[in-house]
């Protein structure tokens, strides 16, 4: 699957449609503040915590909008299934991974994730301003691809019964290992979870499709092996997600609560040893 894209000597399309997803974990104002201030012509600035999360369910740190908050983004971006879309941030970031995922989850069918950040964009000659685009609300209908999205309950039952798919923790290795948690308030990982901290993909700030870190992962995942893929809140590892796909894997879920959901309840289990499979470099 053809995800990362690098906008280099891309011709212009005017049917092209563009997300700006740019946000910042320490101050979620500075996304929609840096798409006020510029942005590429005619995208639609898609908040992580206003848009591609619900924040006032459950379900771990940043939860997954409900189907119908995410047929009404959709909609009011003027989107449709077919359509050439083209999400950024700021460069090897997890911001647009997540907002293509989300786009995924709902069935569309023609989305890559920019391997320039804006700056980059904007130095290959895409247009930009700051006015505030009017979109056309669509009428479309998702088709839900309910396969690509892990539940605690899945998660749960991959570890009661010892599976062989791959449980892969996005986090770094101190967070991973319990050693460190800044954001949670039990440390460690979830058991048979191996380590791939998700930050090896990126090379001075874009993501890297060939490199060590990819031959780290490949060395660790088997092509035909089933993964799922988890981190603290669902947000980093959805560009491990999206690296996978890229690479030819399969068979791959989300699982969106990750960890804070996980120990959300108390009642499950965590383990904090250091998996004999680490792949943290």
């Amino acid at each position: 699957m053809d995800v990362f894209k690098s906008m280099v000597n891309e011709q212009a399309n005017e049917q092209r449609k563009w997300i700006d997803a740019r946000f910042s974990l320490q101050d979620p104002l500075a996304g929609e503040f840096v798409y006020r201030s510029g942005h590429i012509k005619g995208a639609v600035h898609w908040d992580l915590e206003k848009d591609l999360s619900d924040m006032q369910t459950s379900g771990g740190r940043h939860p997954l909008p409900d189907h119908d908050a995410l047929t009404e983004l959709y909609q009011r971006s003027g989107i449709e299934l077919d359509d050439e879309i083209i999400i950024y941030d700021n460069g090897g970031e997890p911001f647009a991974a997540r907002a293509w995922w989300v786009l995924q989850y709902g069935g569309f069918t023609n989305v890559h994730i920019s391997l320039e950040g804006y700056e980059g964009l904007v130095e290959t000659g895409e247009a930009f301003e700051t006015e505030i685009p009017v979109f056309e609300r669509s009428s479309v209908r998702p088709q839900w691809n309910e396969s690509i999205l892990a539940l605690k309950e899945d998660v749960r039952q991959l570890v009661d019964e010892k599976s062989e798919e791959v449980l892969l923790d996005a986090r770094a290795g101190e967070r991973y290992r319990g050693e460190h948690e800044p954001l949670d308030p039990i440390a460690g990982h979830i058991p048979s979870a191996q380590n791939f901290d998700w930050a090896q993909l990126v090379k001075e700030g874009m993501f890297e499709i060939a490199g060590e870190g990819i031959c780290q992962l490949e060395r660790m995942v088997k092509k035909d092996q089933s993964v799922t893929v988890y981190c603290g809140s669902g947000v980093t590892a959805a560009p491990l997600y999206a690296m996978l796909k890229e690479k030819g894997y399969s068979h791959v879920r989300l699982y969106a609560g990750s960890y804070s959901d996980w120990i959300s309840e108390g009642d499950l289990p965590v383990e904090t040893s250091t998996n004999e499979q680490d792949g943290a470099l």
